[in-house]
């Protein structure tokens, strides 16, 4: 019975953050209301209130989403990486960067990234913090794989190395949602230049 009762949680779980996707996309993440959602979702208002605080759990929700997505995706690369380290880099961090869009605009990464950085210590900005700490974790342990196989250089501070490939992928992933011209190539191609000078650095 716990079983079946899991599964219909979850089950509601998927249609209002479904709903709640759909809306943010069509009315914006302010003009999608509550109520739009839980009749959307073919669930009461008060069932979204027994799973969310707010609006933007809900918002962290559909980020946790596209991100934990992308972090299963990348376990593969990582486990068994391609034979160069400019090519293993490029793979994981393009998987991160073409399923941005998947679930989310622009303009529900923009009001993301805004509520995480004007409430970092509310559950929402711990969240998206977190996730952050785990595309960052992926990044470094693919450099510490890269070290283990003989590509990178054994004597770099590999947590180091990843930290950075992080960070300057998110700082070109904000410029990037603040544009609603740029697209994912244009991304791609800026970062692949970018990290071309620290690959020639660490490649063995």
């Amino acid at each position: 019975m716990s079983g079946l009762r899991a599964r219909h949680k979850a089950d509601r779980h998927q249609r209002i953050v479904d709903a709640a996707t759909q809306l943010f996309r069509e009315a914006g993440y302010e003009g999608a209301k509550i109520e739009a959602i839980a009749a959307l979702a073919d669930v009461s208002v008060g069932t979204i209130y027994n799973y969310y605080r707010n609006k933007g759990d809900v918002l962290v929700a559909i980020v946790a989403m596209e991100v934990n997505e992308v972090i299963n995706a990348g376990r593969g690369v990582v486990a068994n990486p391609p034979a160069n380290v400019g090519d293993a880099i490029d793979t994981l961090i393009g998987i991160y960067i073409e399923h941005s869009l998947i679930y989310l605009n622009k303009e529900m990464w923009r009001q993301a990234m805004a509520i995480s950085t004007s409430q970092p210590e509310s559950p929402f900005g711990l969240s998206y913090t977190a996730l952050d700490r785990g595309l960052t974790d992926q990044i470094c342990a693919l450099i510490a794989r890269l070290q283990e196989l003989g590509l990178a250089r054994p004597d770099i501070d590999g947590r180091s190395v990843g930290e950075l490939l992080f960070n300057n992928m998110n700082m070109m992933f904000i410029e990037f949602v603040k544009d609603e011209d740029a697209t994912i190539q244009s991304l791609r191609a800026a970062l692949r230049r970018q990290n071309r000078v620290l690959i020639d650095a660490i490649a063995a």
